[in-house]
């Protein structure tokens, strides 16, 4: 049946899975004269055609806007020279393409988290339970302004798991690593609220941890949700309704999943 009336989808995932991503396009009737698309983050790595997945989606122009993912922000480190590329990820044609320079400043535009409506707030890896909601996008406006105002800098100084706990009056570089690491690298959180970056698994044998969306310190107003990627091995499956996991491990074989705003429905294709 055609799809008539304008739509809204945020997809997971993509890693550079073009073929994969046309294939969710289509079947979900995708018009980008009509419809507005999201990505959760993590666009480019470990799929087959980087490049082909941000020529696409910056050809999009206003009809698509996305958070940043660890995977992106490691590639804007490796176009500057700061990093290496990851042995696994399937960077070359994107890295030397004359295009490079071009996509590392389109991406540099977009936040680690972004309110879609008054409802549904996506960011890469989830909301740290010491947050609120708006607290989340403040603290992602920081990191956008100071990633924008000197990158090199910024860049230079993201990596590292430390701190792992939430203080206000964290130094500037460590306040930016630990906003960092929350909005795209988190998955367990212990009990004391320290990010845990070992862990990967759908669950741990350490009961003092557990996943972000299941602390109780976390806490969203009833008519919210927060949708996310970046923990394939859930294949998108949370203990509430209000938490939405959109990385279904499509790059690893799995499924590469949209969310329907309006609808709420989601929409898969098949590796």
């Amino acid at each position: 049946m055609k799809q008539s009336s304008a739509q809204t989808l945020i997809v997971g995932d993509i890693q550079g899975c073009y073929d994969g991503l046309m294939k969710l396009l289509d079947k979900c009737q995708f018009d980008d004269r009509r419809d507005r698309l999201y990505a959760v983050g993590d666009l480019v790595a470990r799929g087959e055609d980087s490049l082909a997945t941000l020529s696409f989606l910056k050809g999009l122009g206003t009809a698509f806007q996305s958070v940043l993912g660890n995977h992106d922000l490691h590639l804007l480190a490796v176009s500057k020279n700061i990093k290496s590329s990851n042995k696994k990820d399937r960077l070359k044609n994107l890295l030397t393409s004359d295009r490079l320079d071009e996509f590392c400043d389109w991406l540099m535009q977009f936040p680690l988290a972004m309110a879609i409506d008054k409802k549904h707030i996506m960011v890469h890896a989830g909301l740290y339970p010491g947050w609120s909601p708006e607290q989340l996008l403040r603290f992602s406006d920081e990191v956008s302004q100071a990633l924008q105002q000197d990158p090199h800098t910024f860049l230079t100084q993201m990596y590292g798991n430390g701190p792992d706990i939430w203080q206000y009056d964290l130094p500037e570089v460590e306040r930016m690593r630990f906003i960092v690491n929350a909005c795209t690298r988190m998955r367990f959180v212990g009990k004391d609220l320290h990010l845990n970056m070992q862990e990967k698994g759908t669950s741990s044998s350490d009961n003092q941890l557990m996943p972000w969306f299941e602390h109780p310190d976390l806490h969203i107003p009833k008519k919210q949700r927060i949708v996310f990627g970046h923990w394939a091995a859930l294949e998108g499956q949370t203990s509430s309704k209000q938490i939405i996991g959109l990385d279904t491990g499509y790059v690893w074989g799995n499924t590469l999943t949209a969310y329907r705003v309006d609808s709420k429905d989601r929409i898969s294709v098949s590796a």
